[in-house]
C-alpha cells in the first residue's frame, strides 16, 4: 500500500486519505501519495504566532545557534535514512551528498555565523552611533530586532533537503517560526527530513510546520510582520510576488528563480591550456550533476569562435562516457529527472532550442539508461546544442530547459561575450575561465551588473574551487532580473533579511540602554572595584575605570623604538619631523596603546583570562614628548557564547571601550579590546 504523506500543522501530523500518487523517478513505481484533506491555514498561522514565536524568542541568538549546530549533527547521524529516500528522486549518491550533507553543512555554517557574529539577546546593535546634536546629548543609531512574524518558505523540487534547510537556518536564527511548503514532486524527501528534525527534540514547538500539497489561502492570511521566500521558476515568482495580499500589506518577498547562467571561455585560453580542460569539465559537470536540475546550472557556454568546434569535440567525448541509469548501480553517474512531467517539459524546451541550434550530443548518441525498470523512469539524455548565430536566435537567451541541457555559442571579442551573457536578463551565477588577471579585471565589473555571483576559474583556484553551481552559505545566493532580484545566504546578511531594521534616537544613556551596549556620552557606573576583578555574570554594561596619568618622555620613545625595531623618522628625526604635518617628533601609536594598557590592566590573576583582539582602532591625535595621557576603560558589550575553558569553567566575551585622552582632554586614541572573562564557575 502506498504511504500517504502527512503535513505537520498545529503540532500534529495531519492527513490520511490519499490524493495524488508520487512516482519514483527511476522506475515509475509509487513512492508516496499526497493527502486529500484540506489544511486549515488559519490554524497553522495561529499556532506559529501563539506557540512558535514565544518559544523561539525565549531563546537568544546564541542559544538558537547552539540548536542549529546540534540539529546539523543529528541529521548527519541519520543521513542514511535520507539517502534511501533520495534515490527515488533520481539522484545519485553524489547528487544526494550535495542535497543532504550540503543542507546539514548549511546548518553548521549558520550555527557558526550566530555564534561568532551575533550577540546574546535578541537585539543587534548595527550602528554606527551618529552625533545628532552639537553638545553630545542627542545621538542616533540602528538596531535589528526579530520581526515577530511568520515566514513561509516555498521551495522547488530539485533540492528537497538543502532547499528546506538553507532557508530554515537563517530564519530560525532570526527567531521566526516557519511554514515550509516543498514542491510536491519530491515532497516525500522533505517530509522525511522534517520528521527527523522534529524527532530530534531540538526544534521548539511551533517553530517548524510542513505543508504537503497546495498553499490554499495561506498567502491571503499573512500579515505585515510576515515574510515569504520562494525558489522556482521566474514565471511563478512573478505571480506570487504580485499576490494582492502581499502587495497590499507590503509583505517582504524574496525570490530565487531559475536563470540562464553562463560560462565564458576567455580569449586568452587555448586548447592546449589547462584552463581549456577546466572549462570543458565545468560545463559537463553542470550538465550531469542532479541531471542538470539546478537553478545554477550552466545553460549557455560562450566560447571564442575559432575554438567552438574544439570545445564541442571535447564535450562530446566527455559526455559520451557518462553512464545514465538507476543511481543504485555503482557505474551510474547521472540519474533521472524528478518526474515524467519534468521530462516532458525539458523535451519541449529542447525542441524550441533546436529550432535555431544543432544538436552536438543527445539521444542519438547511444542513450540507454542502465538498470531494472528504467524504461518507466524519467530519464533524459545529456544534451549539448550549438547555436552558431546567437545574436539572431533569441530562444537561447530566453528558453530554459531545466535538465541536462546546455547550449554552446561563439563570440568574436570579449565585449561580444559579455553582451551575450547580459542577454540572459539576470543570472544567479556566471563563470569566467581565464589565465590572465587583466581579462578578469576587465570582464568581472561588467558582468557583475547582471549576475549575483561570479566565479573566476583558473588552474590555481581549480584545486579548491567548489564549482560554478555550488552556492556557499557565506556568500550571497540570488541574482537580478530573471533570477528573481532577491538574496539568500550570504552569511549574516540572510539573518538580517528576517530582522526589522529600526533607527533609534535619544540621549546616549537612553540609546545605550536600548542597544544593550555602552555608547560614549552615556552615564557611567564607577565603583571602587576594578572592572577586571568582576566575573562575567557580575560585570555591568557601562562599568568604567578612569586611570591615573602618565607623561610621555624622550626615553619612552627611544626604548620603544629599540624594542619594536620601529625607527620611523617621525619618532627619531627632529629636523624632518619639524617640517611634517605634526611639526614635532611624536610617540609611536603602538606605544600609546601599550602605555594605556599599563594604565588600566589589573596585573593580578582574575576573571579576565585573555585579550584576543582589538577592533575599531583609530589614532586620533599625535602624542609628543611631554604630553600626559590617561585612559578610560568601560564595559561596552557582553556576549555569552556558552563555552567552557579547558578547566570546565564557563567563559564569556567582553568588549571594552577604551578612550585615551591627553592633558587637554582631547581624544588621542580610540579602540575596543576583546577579552575572555571567566564566569563564577
Amino acid at each position: 500500500m502506498t504511504p500517504v504523506l502527512q503535513s505537520y500543522i498545529g503540532g500534529r501530523w495531519f492527513g490520511h486519505d490519499a490524493a495524488a500518487t508520487l512516482a519514483s523517478a527511476v522506475n515509475g513505481r509509487p513512492v508516496a501519495a499526497t493527502h486529500a484533506e484540506a489544511i486549515d491555514f488559519g490554524e497553522a498561522l495561529a499556532h506559529a504566532r501563539a506557540v512558535g514565536l514565544p518559544a523561539l524568542l525565549a531563546l537568544d541568538f546564541q542559544q538558537r545557534a547552539e540548536r542549529l549546530k546540534a540539529l546539523a549533527r543529528y541529521l548527519i547521524e541519520h543521513k542514511e535514512q535520507l539517502y534511501a529516500v533520495s534515490a527515488h528522486t533520481g539522484a545519485t549518491r553524489n547528487d544526494g551528498w550535495v542535497d543532504i550533507e550540503g543542507g546539514s553543512g548549511t546548518l553548521f555554517a549558520y550555527a557558526g555565523v550566530g555564534s561568532s557574529e551575533l550577540p546574546s539577546g535578541n537585539l543587534v546593535h548595527e550602528g554606527p552611533v551618529l552625533p545628532l546634536g552639537k553638545k553630545g546629548g542627542f545621538v542616533g543609531t540602528h538596531i535589528l530586532v526579530p520581526r515577530r512574524g511568520v515566514v513561509v518558505h516555498i521551495n522547488a523540487f530539485n533540492f528537497p533537503v538543502w532547499g528546506l534547510l538553507e532557508k530554515f537556518a537563517p530564519s530560525f536564527l532570526a527567531g521566526m517560526p516557519c511554514i515550509a511548503k516543498p514542491a510536491t514532486a519530491t515532497s516525500y524527501l522533505t517530509a522525511a527530513c522534517v520528521r527527523l528534525m522534529l524527532d530530534s527534540g531540538l526544534v521548539p514547538a511551533g517553530a517548524l510546520q510542513l505543508v504537503i500539497g497546495g498553499t490554499g489561502d495561506l498567502l491571503e492570511r499573512l500579515e505585515e510582520s510576515d515574510v515569504v521566500t520562494f525558489t522556482g521558476s521566474a514565471e511563478t515568482a512573478a505571480r506570487l510576488r504580485t499576490h494582492p495580499n502581499i502587495v497590499r500589506r507590503s509583505i517582504p518577498f524574496n525570490a530565487e528563480a531559475d536563470s540562464l547562467n553562463c560560462a565564458i571561455l576567455a580569449p586568452d585560453v587555448q586548447p592546449e591550456d589547462e584552463e581549456f580542460d577546466l572549462f570543458v569539465k565545468e560545463v559537463a559537470r553542470e550538465i550531469t550533476v542532479k541531471a542538470g536540475q539546478k537553478c545554477t546550472a550552466i545553460r549557455r557556454a560562450i566560447v571564442p569562435r575559432d575554438r567552438i568546434d574544439a570545445v564541442a569535440a571535447r564535450l562530446r567525448e566527455r559526455l559520451s562516457k557518462v553512464v545514465v541509469g538507476d543511481p543504485a548501480l555503482e557505474k551510474v553517474r547521472m540519474g533521472a529527472l524528478a518526474s515524467h512531467a519534468q521530462r516532458a517539459d525539458v523535451a519541449a524546451r529542447v525542441a524550441e532550442l533546436a529550432a535555431g541550434s544543432e544538436i552536438v550530443f543527445g539521444a542519438a548518441d547511444g542513450f540507454a539508461p542502465q538498470g531494472e525498470g528504467v524504461a518507466e523512469g524519467a530519464f533524459f539524455p545529456p544534451t549539448l546544442l550549438l547555436c552558431r548565430d546567437p545574436a539572431r536566435h533569441p530562444a537561447v537567451h530566453d528558453v530554459e530547459a531545466f535538465g541536462p541541457v546546455s547550449t554552446l555559442m561563439p563570440y568574436g571579442d570579449l565585449d561580444e561575450a559579455l553582451a551575450l551573457a547580459a542577454r540572459g536578463r539576470g543570472s544567479l551565477v556566471g563563470t569566467l575561465v581565464t589565465k590572465t588577471p587583466a581579462i578578469a579585471a576587465q570582464a568581472i565589473p561588467v558582468a557583475a551588473a547582471h549576475h549575483g555571483r561570479l566565479l573566476v576559474l583558473d588552474r590555481v583556484a581549480a584545486a579548491e574551487s567548489t564549482g560554478h553551481g555550488s552556492p556557499l552559505p557565506l556568500l550571497k545566493h540570488g541574482g537580478p532580473g530573471r533570477a528573481g532580484g532577491g538574496e539568500e545566504l550570504g552569511g549574516v546578511r540572510a539573518v538580517e533579511h528576517y530582522l526589522q531594521r529600526t533607527a533609534v534616537q535619544g540621549s546616549p544613556t537612553m540609546v545605550s540602554a536600548v542597544a544593550g551596549e555602552y555608547i560614549r556620552g552615556a552615564a557611567l557606573i564607577e565603583t571602587e572595584l576594578h572592572p577586571f576583578r568582576r566575573h562575567f555574570e557580575d560585570l555591568r554594561i557601562g562599568e568604567s575605570l578612569l586611570t591615573h596619568r602618565r607623561t610621555v618622555s624622550e626615553a619612552d620613545i627611544v626604548l620603544f623604538g629599540g624594542i619594536s625595531g620601529d625607527y620611523f623618522y617621525m619618532h627619531f628625526d627632529e629636523i624632518a619631523a619639524r617640517s611634517s604635518t605634526f611639526g614635532k617628533r611624536i610617540a609611536h601609536g603602538y606605544f600609546v596603546l601599550s602605555a594605556a594598557a599599563g594604565l588600566f590592566v589589573s596585573p593580578a590573576p582574575g576573571p579576565v583570562l585573555a585579550n584576543y583582539g582589538l577592533d575599531t582602532l583609530r589614532f586620533v591625535k599625535p602624542v609628543g614628548v611631554g604630553d600626559t595621557i590617561l585612559a578610560r576603560l568601560t564595559c561596552k558589550r557582553k556576549i555569552d557564547r556558552r563555552r567552557k575553558g579547558a578547566d570546565g569553567v564557563g567563559q564569556g566575551v567582553v568588549a571594552w571601550d577604551v578612550a585615551v585622552t591627553n592633558q587637554d582632554g582631547e581624544l588621542v586614541a580610540s579602540y575596543d579590546i576583546l577579552t575572555l572573562v571567566a564566569k563564577r564557575g
